[in-house]
């Protein structure tokens, strides 16, 4: 077995938070539920009976349209607007940096507005991966990340807070801004079609804003997104797996990346805490898992670690009962990890053996590796830039 490195802050399971969202005096009504919207308006005076009809209003021009200011709700009446103007905003996170890899591959830093004068405003990453019949979005849930797993860049970083859904939202809507994806595209096509809650963070330890976010997302009245295209991915956490399910109704990811529990301690330390057995039976009992709707398991390939045939076998045999395909992801590379990505000869065995099982075993091809935008490598490095470095980008993305 090749060494690998202990975990960052080894000893823990999972991280504290740092800080709480303070919002900005100035709200964004980005990410408020209709229910929510409604009772905004009643606080600038609407009238009960008109409420109905104002938030349809709202949410077309929020979520179908894409509206980004009031001024462009032409069907709502310039009363009104104003009003809503003097009390709140539209705004999404801001784009700090774009970087686009030699894919095609996108990678916007986000930053994030607070309302708190002595707090740093904090940024997330957050990217598109265009393919021919599809174009996904991997979305963040937290800047930084509750968990420590050792092989995973982004788990190197501190759990600085959890996001809004506002602001989980708001990621889908400045990748349709960036990309001109709103309702009035001339050829009616989509260029973002896919979510993945893949990004930074554990989205079942923000579970409040990330159902309350994908809702919206999925919502088909507004950015109408299936939820059938929709896929969260957890890292085990059990007693939000069959709630994620019966409330948000989405496809389902698990970061498994082994078979044995001494291993995926180390991989995944959440697993001291909710191990494999445990783990496996939620999926058992997640609502609606069927043929149709396969869960995914996802397994970092790492040379000399996790790859060999017993692991494949020993996969087969644990996943038996499950509805479920393997997602084999060639392990990427960052700056100072011990790990290997598994030799393709060897991923190749792994991928038919499980294939000849009877599971579906695709072999993700990276994607974004030159920008650090690959499967386990979101770690915002625009943060180490030179004041005047972090200007020209912030140039360049304001005029791509």
């Amino acid at each position: 077995m090749q060494p690998t490195a202990e975990p960052h802050n080894a000893t823990l399971v999972e991280k504290t938070p740092l800080e709480t969202y303070v919002p900005p005096a100035k709200p964004s009504l980005i990410g408020l539920s209709r229910t929510e919207l409604a009772d905004r308006l009643g606080d600038i005076g609407v009238a009960p009976a008109q409420r109905k009809m104002r938030v349809q209003q709202l949410w077309h021009w929020l979520y179908f349209r894409g509206a980004q200011s009031f001024d462009d709700m032409t069907s709502i009446s310039k009363s009104i607007r104003a009003e809503l103007a003097q009390h709140f905003t539209v705004d999404r996170p801001e784009v700090v940096a774009e970087q686009i890899s030699n894919d095609g591959t996108r990678k916007w830093l986000l930053r994030l507005p607070s309302g708190d004068s002595v707090q740093k405003a904090h940024e997330v990453e957050c990217v598109y991966i265009p393919e021919t019949d599809r174009g996904t979005l991997c979305v963040s849930s937290q800047v930084g990340c509750t968990l420590n797993c050792s092989f995973c860049h982004t788990g190197t970083q501190r759990l600085v807070r959890n996001l809004t859904a506002g602001e989980i939202v708001g990621q889908v809507m400045v990748a349709r801004d960036r990309l001109n994806d709103w309702a009035d595209r001339e050829d009616g096509t989509r260029r973002v079609t896919n979510i993945v809650m893949m990004g930074m963070g554990e989205p079942l330890y923000n579970f409040d804003a990330v159902r309350d976010a994908l809702l919206i997302v999925g919502d088909n009245e507004g950015i109408g997104i299936s939820r059938r295209r929709i896929t969260l991915s957890t890292s085990g956490v059990v007693p939000n797996i069959v709630r994620a399910g019966e409330e948000i109704g989405v496809m389902l990811a698990i970061s498994l990346h082994a078979v044995r529990d001494e291993l995926r301690n180390e991989l995944v330390p959440l697993n001291r805490k909710y191990p494999i057995k445990e783990l496996l039976q939620a999926c058992r009992d997640y609502p609606g898992a069927s043929n149709a709707r396969r869960i995914t398991f996802e397994y970092v390939m790492l040379k000399g670690v996790n790859d060999s045939l017993d692991d494949a076998k020993l996969l087969v045999k644990m996943l038996k009962g499950i509805p479920a395909k393997i997602n084999l992801i060639p392990f990427n590379p960052w700056p100072g990890t011990a790990y290997e990505c598994s030799d393709w000869d060897q991923i190749e065995k792994f991928s038919e053996y499980i294939f000849n099982a009877g599971y579906s075993s695709p072999v993700r091809t990276p994607r974004g590796r030159d920008i650090l935008a690959a499967c386990g490598q979101l770690k915002s490095e625009t943060e180490k830039l030179s004041a005047r470095e972090r200007q020209a980008l912030r140039a360049m993305a304001m005029t791509d």
